[in-house]
């Protein structure tokens, strides 16, 4: 098993992560909603991930539809990464840790193929 990267404290990886988020929340008053918080946590893991690769912060992704679209500095397109049911929120609760890992993997795909 590949050693998997530590991620912020704030960025859940599982959906005990993501239950946490959402109580964290709540006892300050705020609601966010499960969708929600996974979708941001996909695009800031897959952002971590690309910045971890590239030891720093010079590609950015953002999401296109349902796949997340990274672009090189220049603003050039140099990766998708597409979900592999409906979308990221049906893989994250599906199987967390399998798409944690196949971020890492794509991230690697990614600037390893520059």
């Amino acid at each position: 098993m590949k050693e998997q990267a530590t991620m912020s404290v704030e960025i859940p990886e599982n959906m005990e992560d993501v239950a946490m988020k959402i109580a964290r929340a709540g006892v300050h008053g705020k609601h966010l909603d499960e969708d929600q918080v996974i979708t941001q946590a996909v695009l800031d893991i897959m952002q971590a991930f690309m910045d971890e690769a590239l030891e720093g912060h010079y590609d950015d992704v953002a999401w296109s539809g349902k796949n997340l679209r990274v672009t090189d500095i220049m603003g050039k397109e140099v990766g998708i990464v597409k979900p592999l049911k409906q979308d990221f929120v049906a893989d994250f609760k599906q199987n967390a840790d399998e798409l944690v890992e196949r971020l890492e993997d794509e991230a690697a795909r990614i600037v390893g193929g520059r």
